[in-house]
């Protein structure tokens, strides 16, 4: 079968499966199509999910992927072996990093912090300083640069290099000259300077920043590399888009040459397909919760827009990039239930999609999230993926006992009852991370359940947490996928200038916004945007004197001092609970990069019920509601329509997905086709 002429694809590396979702312009229809993921060979897995939607790809339109490539390669330190180069007595910088121990291991006398991911002997100092205010104090050594890069690349065998010195981002000539040196003396290595990512303060930040981008730059090099290839072999003429973390995505090029912008991005298509749906469907406080087979991620979307940060770390090395604010929680569907001297015990460790869970019958021994569901009676064997994948549900229920239930004194189904108690228990202290220490009560927002098991786990989330609206939209497997088809092109570019706010300041700063809204200009123009779909947003990072952290401000037009410090106080009253009679200081200047993409709209479906449909038929489940084992009414969800409603409890499967409401829920179906699921306030 051949794609159709308007056809958009999009693709999701999860942990245990990869995820392609085919849009037609023409009809709306939505076509989803699950493989196992492949981590020996990540493209060959692209390439078996797309094959199952497209036999070839001549007349795709667009072509957007999001993979957490660079993350597995940061988590497992299966990156690059890297070179840092950095002004001479300041080798160490990377290693001495805040100095500070960690707050979970506060009182544990026996920390030791992780070695650092580039050992001394790859890292090396040349004379050569700018101040602060960025006017060169000492000349840069370029025969010391020489020098490094030789022994770096020709004595240790590197093939990846970091070039950060101090107070780059002020002037940032120093790194780019350094960089052209060793560029022209070793053209086949890898360069990542941190002015090129991030112009902002903060050495070790930076540092560290630059450093992850080199680890991961020829990992993600030779996969895009692959990829494109073996897409251009099946046809696909369009220009391959990777997601960006923080939103928005970039050209396959662009993201070789800043490949640290992706090391998010599956999650953030997750986050974008909620922000989109919260703004169609207004919603406008909506939680996203997206489960998928290796961990959870959950963000907080006020007014269509989700919460953003713009430094945030992994595996504790700090990153300098906007990123959404997601709060992410190792347990998922493959995630292992394990005992801990007595305790039980979910995540951090994985399955994945080699062995995967005990149900699988490939390998795996130790039970998972999804062998307990199956316990549970919430999966049907027979039933998974659509029948196209064959699980053995006697072998998880003899793993559920014999590793969980025996230890732990109880049934069976009461053991597998509390590994999905043990995860949400994990969950909600992350959500309560991102509403409740922010002041922001859960109990008003409603839950967009989706990923592989999120239309299982959501219903009982939002039970645990008060929180009475659940929405599963269409294809919840693969909404990731989906949210990367509402993209647009997007790029942020952003300087360090720490100057008072004040009318005067803001006269002054306009050279340097019109500077970054030229280089934002420079990539859109490199991405083939014209220029009527482009869209330059100013944005200004605001803090009061003496604090640390700020808050970004957008800027509008006719916008003067007064008006931008009473938007801040106005903010920081509502984030923190509090505003300051002080004035305002500018830490940072923002701009992103828009170029508008065209975008699938909502359908809504043709179609009507009215009452209760009859089932497909029935099992018996455990319901969480009661703490009983009951019969529970199985709907097919293609069966639905809009104006049906079902009381709970109830399944309704829809092959790759499966969700679970209980005797105190009730599910209706909107005029998308969504399923709505409403829940009392129960939690305390």
């Amino acid at each position: 079968m051949t794609s159709s002429p308007r056809t958009r694809l999009a693709v999701d590396i999860g942990g245990t499966f990869v995820d392609a979702i085919a849009y037609d312009e023409g009809t709306g229809e939505l076509r989803l199509h699950k493989a196992p993921t492949t981590p020996d060979a990540p493209a060959r897995g692209v390439l078996d999910a797309v094959g199952g939607l497209a036999g070839r790809l001549d007349d795709v339109e667009a072509f957007v992927h999001g993979t957490t490539l660079g993350l597995n390669a940061i988590l497992q330190r299966r990156g690059a072996d890297v070179g840092i180069i950095t002004n001479a007595g300041f080798r160490d910088l990377l290693e001495i990093a805040r100095a500070n121990v960690p707050g979970q291991h506060m009182y544990d006398f026996a920390y030791a912090p992780p070695p650092p991911l580039v050992p001394r002997r790859h890292r090396t100092g040349v004379p050569g300083r700018i101040d602060a205010q960025g006017a060169e104090v000492e000349p840069l050594d370029e025969d010391a640069v020489r020098e490094a890069g030789r022994i770096l690349v020709e004595e240790h065998g590197l093939r990846s290099l970091a070039v950060c010195f101090l107070h780059s981002y002020a002037e940032p000539a120093h790194e780019r000259r350094a960089a052209q040196i060793l560029r022209d003396a070793h053209p086949d290595v890898s360069i990542s300077v941190s002015t090129d990512i991030s112009r902002e303060y903060r050495e070790y930040e930076r540092t560290s920043t630059a450093t992850l981008d080199a680890y991961i730059r020829p990992v993600l090099s030779d996969y895009i590399g692959a990829l494109e290839g073996r897409l251009g072999d099946a046809g696909l003429a369009r220009p391959l888009h990777i997601m960006r973390s923080g939103g928005g995505a970039m050209t396959a090029e662009l993201a070789r040459r800043a490949p640290l912008m992706t090391v998010l991005s599956g999650p953030a298509g997750g986050v974008v397909g909620a922000s989109f749906l919260a703004r169609e469907l207004g919603r406008d406080k909506l939680i996203s919760f997206d489960v998928g087979g290796t961990s959870v991620d959950c963000c907080v979307i006020e007014d269509g827009s989700p919460g953003e940060v713009h430094e945030a770390a992994i595996d504790g090395f700090p990153l300098l990039i906007p990123i959404f604010d997601i709060r992410t929680v190792g347990a998922g569907g493959g995630s292992i239930a394990w005992m801990d001297h007595g305790l039980l015990k979910v995540g951090p460790q994985s399955a994945g999609a080699v062995p995967g869970p005990v149900a699988y019958r490939a390998g795996g021994t130790e039970p998972t999230v999804t062998d307990a569901a199956l316990v549970l009676g919430y999966l049907d064997p027979a039933a998974f993926l659509g029948g196209d994948m064959s699980i053995d549900a006697d072998a998880a229920r003899a793993a559920v006992a014999d590793r969980l239930a025996r230890p732990l004194g109880v049934g069976v189904t009461e053991a597998a009852a509390s590994v999905l108690r043990v995860l949400l228990a994990r969950t909600v202290g992350a959500l309560r991370e991102i509403t409740v220490e922010r002041a922001l009560d859960p109990r008003e927002f409603a839950l967009l359940a989706f990923g592989g098991a999120g239309p299982l786990l959501g219903p009982m989330l939002a039970r645990e947490m008060g929180i009475t609206e659940t929405v599963v939209p269409q294809v919840p497997a693969a909404f990731s996928a989906f949210g990367m088809l509402m993209s647009d092109l997007e790029y942020e570019f952003a300087t360090t200038v720490l100057k008072p706010l004040s009318d005067a300041t803001l006269a002054e700063l306009e050279p340097a916004f019109a500077d970054l809204e030229n280089q934002g200009e420079e990539v859109l123009s490199l991405q083939g945007v014209k220029p009527e779909d482009r869209t330059l947003v100013r944005r200004l990072d605001v803090r009061y004197h003496g604090q640390e952290h700020t808050l970004a401000i957008d800027l509008r037009p006719g916008d003067d001092a007064a008006a931008i410090l009473d938007r801040f106080h106005g903010l920081h009253r509502a984030r923190y609970g509090h505003a300051m009679p002080d004035g305002g200081q500018i830490l940072t200047l923002r701009v992103r990069a828009v170029g508008v993409l065209p975008k699938p709209g909502l359908r809504r479906l043709s179609g009507s019920g009215s009452g209760t449909p009859d089932p497909a038929g029935s099992r018996p489940a455990f319901d969480v509601a009661t703490g009983e084992t009951v019969p529970f009414p199985v709907y097919e969800r293609q069966a639905l329509a809009p104006g049906h409603a079902v009381p709970g409890p109830a399944i309704v499967e829809e092959g790759t997905s499966t969700t679970v409401i209980f005797s105190d829920q009730r599910l209706t179906v909107d005029v998308h086709g969504h399923l709505l699921v409403s829940s009392p306030e129960t939690a305390q």
